[in-house]
């Protein structure tokens, strides 16, 4: 409960100031060209049976602007007067337009407050990402550095790639890291036409087609590449199975139930075939049968193996800590100066972006609908800790996820006052205000079904249903 906690603490404070400073983006524009700001809200202020409008709310003496905090957690909004928005203010539309109202000023300043939101995500990214190249440097560990190379599932090793293959990179270039936010290590495999490996110590290419489906990649079980990485358990928990049972750190787990496992892949493949069984499993009996595994496990310098029968933990743990890379391998840490982190942090910031967008073509497929995620895959990327480095990352990533997001040329998103607001100023034509709060809803309709669609898969991916 303590880690669910920490993750929706995270989570909360993470979207607060992103939607904060998303909508400040459309106050500073509104204000620069002198258009009222009614109100200033993170979070709705929606007035539902007992539940008052708002959590809090404060209007200054002498302002125009009602600034609060409301109690439904989707987002935040900044009324403008004069605009056709989410409030749907039709009686406001129907006076005389002031001075002070949006819809009567020119239509580059009125797309300058669309896009300002949008502006402020985008520079955000890059600032948080530069101040972290500077007080961290970049870290990762190179696929090349790699010695003991990869464990390929069947799909790989049927292209023509071994256990043990050292990747070296493709022809678009070499490989930098395994895994990061967007997945490159994924996308090069995916788009290239020929891989270079090291295999025995002696180069090998392996052609492609330079058009597989990355997202299928990403998501088989196991993986179609990931570091290989020996079962060896780094530390024991006190009272655990693991213990119970005499392992030790430095101990190789060498098969469970009767299946081999050499990598901590192959380990996790086996459990989640027993979560899946346990799933299915109504009485206490048929869980606990699921739950007793017989493991075989050898001491550090044995030559013999040892066999135990243990009673893994409700959600299939054994109570040890995996080896991981940082068990076989040194980072490369780059570092940066003040003034050197902002090119850094823009370059990271661009990778990320191209990458994010370039995910966009698999969301026309049946696979890129089922990865949609909600609050709970949202919330899941943050760490079950409290880590300022990886706060600041998932912060910064979610600001250019929000800021792709709200530029989509959907109506009742940024994008979609957007694409409207340069139709005008191509046309010289100015859409009705009928046209315009009829597309209103089919925007929100649209925004509707996709946050439902997204946190059903959230619900179905908890049963294990997806």
């Amino acid at each position: 409960m303590e880690t669910i906690l920490i993750r929706v603490l995270q989570f909360i404070l993470a979207i607060s100031l992103l939607v904060l400073l998303h909508e400040g983006g459309h106050m500073f524009f509104a204000k620069l060209f002198g258009i009222r700001v009614e109100k200033f809200f993170v979070f709705f202020d929606m007035s539902v049976g007992k539940w008052k409008g708002s959590l809090f709310s404060w209007k200054p003496k002498n302002s125009e602007t009602t600034y609060g905090i409301g109690w439904l957690p989707l987002g935040g909004y900044c009324k403008i007067a004069g605009m056709i928005d989410e409030s749907f203010d039709t009686e406001q539309m129907k006076k005389e337009p002031e001075p002070w109202e949006f819809r009567i000023k020119p239509a580059w300043q009125r797309l300058l407050v669309m896009v300002g939101g949008v502006l402020v995500n985008f520079l955000l990214a890059l600032f948080i990402y530069s101040m972290m190249m500077f007080a961290w440097g970049h870290s990762y560990y190179k696929v090349a550095d790699m010695s003991m190379g990869m464990r390929f599932n069947a799909d790989a090793k049927a292209l023509g790639f071994h256990d043990h293959d050292v990747m070296i990179g493709t022809d678009q270039g070499p490989f930098k890291e395994y895994l990061n936010v967007n997945g490159d290590f994924f996308r090069q495999i995916a788009q290239a036409k020929r891989v270079d490996v090291l295999r025995n110590g002696k180069k090998v290419s392996i052609a492609l087609s330079g058009e597989m489906d990355m997202l299928s990649m990403i998501k088989q079980r196991p993986l179609f590449a990931e570091p290989y990485l020996p079962t060896r358990i780094d530390s024991v928990a006190q009272g655990s199975a693991a213990a119970k049972a005499g392992m030790r750190p430095g101990d190789v787990i060498k098969s469970v139930n009767g299946k081999v496992v050499s990598t901590w892949s192959d380990w996790h493949y086996q459990i989640g075939i027993l979560n899946d069984v346990m799933t299915v499993k109504n009485t206490h009996r048929d869980s606990m049968a699921v739950r007793t595994a017989t493991i075989v496990f050898r001491h550090k310098g044995a030559t013999a193996s040892d066999t135990a029968r243990v009673v893994l933990t409700p959600d299939l743990k054994l109570g040890v800590v995996e080896s991981s890379l940082a068990s076989y391998y040194k980072p490369t840490v780059e570092t940066y100066s003040f003034f050197e982190s902002f090119p850094a942090g823009v370059r990271y910031s661009m990778n990320i972006l191209r990458g994010y967008v370039g995910n966009f073509r698999y969301l026309a497929s049946a696979d890129g609908v089922k990865s949609l995620g909600g609050f709970g895959a949202i919330g899941s990327l943050f760490p079950p800790y409290w880590d300022w480095y990886m706060f600041w990352n998932m912060t910064a990533f979610l600001s250019i996820i929000l800021a792709v997001m709200n530029i989509l040329p959907i109506p009742a998103l940024d994008g979609g006052h957007v694409m409207f607001l340069l139709y005008e100023l191509i046309t010289r034509r100015k859409p009705s205000e009928k046209f315009m709060i009829r597309a209103e809803y089919v925007g929100i309709t649209i925004l509707i079904l996709l946050m439902v669609v997204a946190n059903l898969n959230d619900i179905l991916r908890w049963l294990h249903i997806m």
